[in-house]
């Protein structure tokens, strides 16, 4: 037996452990200690590419801190539909040199919960770009992303359920080229989507940034 494969065994056992240990669904997550942002996404199997994106990004210990954060999670599904419109492996999505920036394009800084939305409304978000809010319809939207599950408190912030990543307008796909000892472990097959279970080994983008109150306006 490989070093290699003895080495992602144990990988796949840790992962195991730590999704056993933790809460599995969206409404589990609603209750009291809830723990952190980054505790819930890892604790359900649907944000495990965000968790990824998070960790290569290395933006896990920001979203651990104090916050408050305001975040739109989208699930993995999301992020099944950006690789095919993007005809991209996850791998290659993760080595992005913009990932930072797309993922702070899904947060605000301090808690905006669902009750504090109105139709209309702008949001500034953590990369400087805005969100708009719409209400018109049966399902509220974040630019062209539905909200599908609101309100799930953790201990440093808010998260928001949405079934599409969003873009940044300054976002661009860049071509990348990898050596094979340096893509990202997503778990994920490139050809087929298969959306397992992951934990990406720490990237080397490191983005901190200083919190400031939420603007919100129309």
């Amino acid at each position: 037996m490989s070093k290699m494969f003895k080495g992602f065994m144990s990988f796949i056992t840790a992962l195991m452990l730590t999704f056993a240990l933790a809460p599995t669904a969206f409404a589990d997550n609603h209750g009291d200690d809830p723990g952190t942002i980054v505790d819930i996404a890892v604790g359900n199997d649907d944000f495990s590419i965000l968790v990824s994106a998070l960790q290569t990004a290395d933006l896990v210990e920001t979203l651990q801190g104090d916050g408050p954060f305001t975040v739109f999670a989208p699930t993995n599904d999301a992020f099944a539909d950006l690789l095919e419109a993007l005809d991209v492996t996850a791998e290659e999505l993760l080595a992005q040199p913009d990932l930072a920036n797309v993922l702070l394009y899904h947060v605000i800084a301090g808690e905006v919960f669902a009750g504090d939305l109105e139709d209309g409304l702008e949001a500034e978000t953590v990369n400087g770009e805005t969100v708009t809010f719409d209400l018109s319809g049966d399902t509220p939207m974040v630019n062209e992303s539905g909200i599908i599950d609101t309100d799930i408190e953790a201990s440093n912030g808010v998260i928001h359920v949405i079934d599409t990543v969003l873009v940044p307008s300054n976002f661009t796909l860049q071509d990348v080229e990898m050596e094979e000892d340096e893509v990202p472990a997503t778990g994920i097959e490139s050809n087929t989507f298969l959306l397992v279970g992951m934990i990406a080994t720490a990237g080397a983008f490191i983005f901190v940034f200083t919190k400031k109150p939420v603007k919100v306006r129309k």
